[in-house]
């Protein structure tokens, strides 16, 4: 039986979730709600779904409620996304949240504790990583085709340069640390799929010139080192419009292992693999890899997959702890989020990200 499912937010994000409710077997669109009546309006209108003007409303006049996108947004892209999800749960929804799952961690700790202690599902659209070219990746890791980990680069972010700048965004970006917190939660995502827990961080932040001329507060550049529970390194590199990005376009990530390398390039598009024992002349400065193309371009292809995902397991009932992306996972990157912050004020110090919600497991579900 298909999941009910609503929407929380009635802005893009919020649409690119309904088309998604919309087209998938697993679920079925019942209902919308935004703060703003008339977008609520627009929004059920256009659906042919009731609306309504509060999260508290929707959910009493629709008990059959199984599922809940949370696609407010707020300062940083984020700060309206814990009143309504802390709704959702408890009224005993599966709640997927887009990211970053909140603003501030102790907001995001709270949602992650409360959903593990009332065994509820909660996930966040950490999109970047459901795609085929993470899978084809994640195959070769887990033919240990790659090996240990020697290093990660991930470079992410928006194509741009100081001509197209066009000054100051929303008043809802201008904060420093805008761009981090409510960007990078996905690079962070990917690095941690990959590689695992990161123990250490260290951050440099900065702006062009022509931001500052413009008083534009967001620190736009950031430049964020780490270290893996695993023994490995990264490091992930950010900027939102202030230079275009060279090899791999906007978004690359290179992972080098003792027995094999890989890039994605373009997110969805293709992966570059370095194989030790086959790569032609492995001295050469370019050694020819092998390449996997999906004929993918459009990064909007990654939103019914991960959704998919989400409908997956909640319909399957597996346990809590295992969904993919949850809420916890999210978690993590805000934790990496706020010591890369930290690091930055404290002129590049080292810093230890904060600890997780402990996890319990499910005597239930054996390894």
């Amino acid at each position: 039986m298909a999941l009910n499912c609503a929407i929380i937010g009635a802005g893009g994000i919020g649409r690119t979730h309904a088309r998604c409710y919309v087209k998938d077997e697993l679920s079925t669109l019942v209902a919308v709600c935004d703060i703003v009546p008339e977008k609520a309006q627009k929004f059920g209108e256009e659906f042919n779904i009731p609306w309504y003007a509060s999260a508290k409303e929707m959910l009493a006049a629709h008990p059959e409620i199984d599922v809940v996108s949370v696609t407010t947004s707020g300062y940083d892209n984020g700060s309206m996304h814990f009143e309504p999800a802390m709704e959702a749960l408890e009224a005993k929804k599966a709640v997927l949240v887009e990211k970053p799952i909140c603003s501030e961690y102790s907001d995001a700790y709270a949602l992650v504790d409360y959903a593990a202690k009332n065994k509820l599902y909660l996930g966040c659209d950490l999109n970047h990583y459901f795609t085929k070219t993470a899978d084809y990746a994640d195959n070769l890791i887990q033919e240990n085709k790659i090996g240990e980990l020697v290093y990660c680069i991930h470079k992410v972010g928006f194509n741009g340069s100081e001509k197209k700048y066009g000054g100051p965004m929303s008043p809802r970006w201008q904060t420093p640390y805008s761009h981090v917190k409510a960007f990078c939660a996905h690079p962070f995502s990917v690095m941690r799929h990959f590689c695992g827990d990161i123990v250490a961080v260290q951050a440099f932040m900065d702006k062009p010139g022509v931001r500052r001329t413009q008083r534009d507060p967001m620190l736009s550049i950031n430049s964020i080192h780490v270290k893996f529970a695993n023994g490995g390194v990264g490091y992930l590199l950010s900027q939102r419009g202030d230079a275009m990005f060279g090899l791999g376009g906007w978004w690359s990530y290179e992972h080098a292992g003792t027995r094999g390398t890989f890039c994605i390039e373009n997110c969805v598009e293709k992966v570059h693999y370095w194989d030790v024992d086959t790569v032609e002349n492995p001295s050469m400065a370019s050694p020819k890899p092998q390449v996997y193309e999906t004929g993918l371009t459009s990064f909007d292809e990654t939103f019914p997959v991960r959704i998919h995902a989400f409908l997956e397991d909640v319909t399957n009932k597996v346990p809590h702890e295992h969904i993919r992306a949850s809420g916890r996972d999210a978690l993590a990157t805000l934790s990496y989020t706020f010591a890369a912050m930290r690091s930055y004020e404290e002129g590049g110090a080292l810093v230890v990200p904060e600890k997780l919600n402990p996890l319990h497991g499910d005597v239930k579900y054996v390894y």
